[in-house]
């Protein structure tokens, strides 16, 4: 419906098929015919369509304030339908009548079959109309959802990949081995712990990091083993408090979401006897909340921003309820909604 720049020479065009339609279908009596009567009837039309056309437009703006076709289709299709065709069909009555009493005064007998006429060629070149802007909504709608889609895909991929690289790092590495080696000399069942999470670990990873989502109890098992990991490597340094909810372990969240948060406390802040780092995961209504003191590193780690960012980006595929950041001078705190099976 929105032909912009060329819309006026449509109309145009529009206009004289109509008029010699209405004409061929309702011939005027010779008597009743005046001098350059075509003429007149010719400019009336193209003066109703162009009233028509225009007119849509307007219905069209101002109900897609009102009514979107995104959350309203049906609701949407009807109330254009019949909008457009009441205000169509009154137009074409006034300017029926405005011909009537000033260009040619018809017949009582002709003057119902030509507003009859008009009414019908009206109406169906309205729905004509409603059926394309309909439809060009439609496709419109159907190629956003394909781009959407490969974004998505897109972004689970970056996601994913962001998560593998956050663990698999050379620095995860060689600090888990250094850890290990050390553990080896020091306290050699100690040792064999480390070694049973740190294979637990790297198994969940392997397992889960091409799934959309998992029960957040898997993923606290999983948890548990990199905290595991963390408090031999920082010691007294830093320490986690889990208190999750019975009833809330079976709920969804995107894999290894909870640990990004947990390895971001690590990178951020400083964690040292003098200065140990407190992380606290727990549920409350229907969020998992990961909250730290705040003590930021004078030189933290390089990162690339992104891995906050794609959590967020995913939990946007699967629901409307917002990543929540929260920051103060003393604490951080990152909220992740809980998403139950569908």
């Amino acid at each position: 419906m929105k032909f912009l720049k060329h819309r006026f020479f449509y109309v145009i065009i529009l206009g004289v098929i109509i008029a010699s339609l209405i004409h061929g279908l309702v011939p005027v009596p010779e008597e009743s015919k005046v001098t350059n009567g075509f003429f007149y009837s010719l400019l009336l039309t193209i003066a109703i369509t162009f009233c028509i056309w225009e007119g849509s437009l307007a219905i069209d703006k101002r109900l897609n304030k009102l009514f979107s076709w995104d959350k309203h289709p049906m609701k949407r299709v009807l109330l254009q339908s019949v909008t457009n065709l009441i205000y169509s069909n009154s137009i074409i009555l006034i300017g029926s009548s405005l011909f009537d009493y000033f260009v040619c005064k018809m017949p009582k007998d002709m003057q119902g079959k030509m507003s009859l006429a008009g009414l019908i060629v009206g109406s169906l070149i309205t729905l004509i109309v409603m059926a394309f802007e309909i439809g060009t909504q439609f496709f419109k709608k159907w190629k956003a959802s394909l781009l959407e889609v490969e974004k998505y895909k897109k972004e689970t991929t970056e996601a994913q990949l962001e998560n593998l690289k956050s663990q698999v790092n050379p620095h995860f590495l060689f600090n888990n081995l250094s850890v290990l080696s050390s553990l080896v000399y020091k306290n050699q069942d100690k040792a064999v712990d480390f070694i049973s999470q740190f294979s637990k670990v790297y198994r969940y990873i392997l397992d889960n990091n091409s799934k959309e989502l998992v029960a957040l109890e898997t993923e606290l098992k999983f948890i548990e083993s990199y905290c595991y990991l963390l408090s031999i490597r920082f010691g007294a340094g830093i320490s986690f408090k889990l208190s999750i909810e019975p009833e809330k372990l079976q709920l969804l969240i995107p894999p290894m979401a909870l640990q990004l948060l947990i390895e971001n406390t690590i990178k951020h802040n400083e964690t040292s006897l003098e200065m140990p780092l407190l992380v606290e995961v727990f549920t409350q209504d229907d969020y998992l909340i990961v909250t730290n003191n705040l003590q930021t590193r004078a030189l933290s780690e390089g990162s690339s921003k992104m891995g906050l960012k794609n959590i967020i980006s995913r939990y946007k595929h699967y629901t409307e309820s917002l990543v929540q950041v929260h920051a103060t001078e003393k604490s951080f705190e990152v909220q992740l909604p809980l998403l139950k099976n569908q």
